[in-house]
């Protein structure tokens, strides 16, 4: 059976996907994929198939619970092969739906490089190689879908169920709508006024039965954590921070050749005001974009248009720029707005002459492949994953912190107590330092230094004492009973 130009287009990309991806395969739990998987009781039974839409994501204030499913599934293999075997699976089909999508604008050439762009992209590997990284592949593969089913198909079952589904793996979804939209005013469809109303009214329902679920699971639990490097600045200090972040994101998105694991203080810190060399590159990016979508526009390259603005949609729910977020940069968090990338840079290289095309489309793939490659095996561990953070992120708290830990779990208190003081000295704003922190200074025989600790964390936070019992509860189930007994016996003394 002969395939059709299209079937062999797809199959390429789908091959690309998973070659420079094929080392997931080997790795195992890493980072939150031992809290969130590993040491969840929800996931370890069929019932959490149903239980997970009742229940917050990671015990916090999000709720994803199509995705904590699809962990319940994985379970019964005990298998991490599988559960890595399952996020290729994903990432594959996102890949050729971003293919599929380029096709219905651009020729076979446009699709193959947005298609192919999109699958070996560096920036992806976290979302990848890491096993929550699934809600951003559940999430953008039922974006796409919806995308398709309004601006392709003009299908509003297809494109509202896909919405829906894609909430339920993610909050980011949400940007559905303004893609859509967005895809209308750049006129790759024109539906008539009463479509245009009947999908809208969908949108609406959708949200508001979504919003007023995700209320009632969540309605009960501590407010939304906001990133470390927000703690303690006001609104116009946060709008800053995250303009100068988009050199970040302008780099992992364009030229990705620096990954990280980590981005949190102080291998970012705080930009608080306008004369800051951080800000004016972000600004600088920010202006660069702008200039790209109006000189798309005014040319007629409808496509290159609509990916340049759906970068921008995409981030704007983790942008900081609206409402700050738990994180600053993360490279899972580009995985949606990249495919905007992925169709600008398609368009464009199609317009390309034939003999320059094929050179510079097989450089980038083998360039970006070779680099996603080389990039899985950090998420191979939680060990190799820390190290990484050690290693490339050098400034930040976060690796002094994960050691913290690390020498918690090994029973070398006084290794931990040391790891506790230097991510203390980086950033003093984290609670759990001081709490973990206090747990090894107890067990390493220095009550004094556990009361120095915990009078700090009482004058960060006087309201905290619940989290001293939370505290004791892990160290006991980790064999430290005595500070566990003595953590609690402080917490009783918190007026």
């Amino acid at each position: 059976m002969k395939l059709s130009g299209d079937a062999r287009l797809y199959l390429a990309v789908a091959g690309c996907a998973v070659i420079v991806h094929l080392g997931v395969l080997w790795n195992r739990f890493a980072l939150d994929d031992v809290v969130v998987i590993g040491q969840d009781p929800l996931v370890r039974s069929l019932s959490g198939l149903w239980q997970a839409f009742g229940e917050p994501y990671q015990r916090g204030a999000m709720y994803r619970p199509l995705t904590v499913a699809s962990y319940v599934l994985d379970w019964p293999l005990h298998s991490f092969v599988w559960y890595h075997a399952v996020n290729l699976v994903w990432h594959t089909g996102a890949s050729v739906l971003v293919a599929v999508l380029a096709r219905r604008w651009v020729g076979g050439m446009g699709a193959l490089a947005a298609g192919a762009l999109f699958a070996v992209h560096p920036v992806h590997v976290e979302a990848v190689a890491n096993v929550v990284g699934r809600n951003e592949l559940m999430a953008t593969c039922f974006a796409l879908l919806a995308v398709y089913g309004a601006l392709v198909r003009g299908s509003l079952p297809w494109s509202a169920a896909a919405f829906a589904l894609g909430l339920l793996c993610k909050e980011t979804a949400v940007v559905v709508p303004g893609l859509v939209v967005w895809g209308w005013l750049a006129g790759l469809a024109r539906p008539d006024r009463r479509r245009v109303v009947a999908f809208a009214a969908s949108w609406a329902a959708i949200v508001f039965v979504y919003s007023l679920v995700r209320w009632a699971v969540l309605h009960a639990h501590d407010d939304p954590f906001i990133a470390p490097v927000f703690a303690g600045l006001g609104p116009v200090a946060v709008r800053l921070t995250a303009l100068a972040a988009l050199a970040d994101v302008a780099r992992l998105l364009v030229f990705p050749l620096t990954l990280r694991v980590d981005y949190s203080p102080a291998e970012r810190t705080a930009v608080s005001s306008l004369p800051d060399v951080r800000l004016g590159l972000g600004v600088a990016c920010l202006a660069a974009w702008a200039c790209l979508l109006v000189l798309t526009w005014r040319r007629g390259r409808r496509v290159e248009a609509f990916g340049l603005g759906w970068i921008a949609i995409a981030f704007s729910p983790v942008a900081n720029l609206l409402f700050p977020t738990g994180i600053l940069v993360a490279e899972r968090t580009l995985y949606l707005p990249s495919v905007g990338l992925a169709l600008a840079a398609g368009a464009w290289l199609e317009r390309l002459p034939a003999r320059g095309l094929w050179p510079l489309m097989g450089a980038i793939v083998l360039l970006g492949g070779v680099r996603t490659a080389l990039r899985v095996p950090v998420w191979r561990t939680d060990h190799t994953a820390t190290l990484s953070i050690l290693e490339d992120s050098p400034r930040s708290y976060v690796g002094p912190k994960r050691m913290l830990a690390a020498y918690l779990d090994a029973h070398q208190p006084a290794r931990a107590l040391e790891a506790a003081r230097r991510a203390t000295e980086i950033h003093w704003r984290d609670i759990n330092l001081y709490l973990s922190g206090a747990v090894a200074a107890f067990a390493a025989g220095r009550p004094e230094v556990a009361d120095s600790l915990l009078g700090a964390l009482n004058r960060l936070c006087p309201s905290c004492v619940g989290d001293y019992r939370r505290e004791a509860g892990v160290a006991r189930a980790h064999g430290y009973a005595a500070a566990a007994d003595s953590l609690d016996a402080r917490a009783r003394e918190v007026p």
